[in-house]
């Protein structure tokens, strides 16, 4: 039965999820030879965007709680992606960089993260492309 008052359909969250749905699914398909998650990636962009960071500027960076950046550094660090050196100014605290391998795998993806860009933003016009991330940076 529809109800006049509230149609799921129309509702924010429900579409925003149906869109990042589209979006997780055009990532994964077009990531899928690199085993790269979202959340990998982006912190792969930050740290290859600062050059150096530690870890609890790598979070606030990539929009992740301490206990998620944790584990995703950990795994990339296990892939020799990224690797750990000493803050100069704190030797307690470790900064992150990329490794060769880090540099290598970026400059393969930036292309790709391109196309999947392109590709969710699709069904829009490029007027409503400038629109929806403007209104989106302004949600987020």
């Amino acid at each position: 039965m529809k109800t006049k008052e509230y149609e799921l359909e129309d509702q924010i969250g429900h579409l925003l999820r149906r869109a990042n749905q589209r979006h997780t699914a055009i990532f994964a398909e077009d990531m899928s030879a690199r085993n790269l998650t979202p959340m990998q990636f982006a912190v792969l962009v930050k740290i290859h965007e600062e050059g150096e960071v530690s870890q609890n500027k790598l979070g606030r960076l990539a929009a992740m709680d301490p206990a998620t950046v944790q584990g995703v550094v950990k795994r990339l660090a296990e892939r020799r992606l990224i690797k750990a050196g000493r803050d100069p100014n704190d030797r307690r605290r470790h900064l992150w960089r990329l490794s060769a391998a880090g540099t290598r795998l970026v400059a393969q993806v930036l292309p790709i993260a391109q196309h999947i860009t392109q590709e969710t933003l699709a069904p829009l016009s490029a007027s409503e492309r400038k629109n929806l991330i403007e209104v989106l940076r302004k949600l987020a």
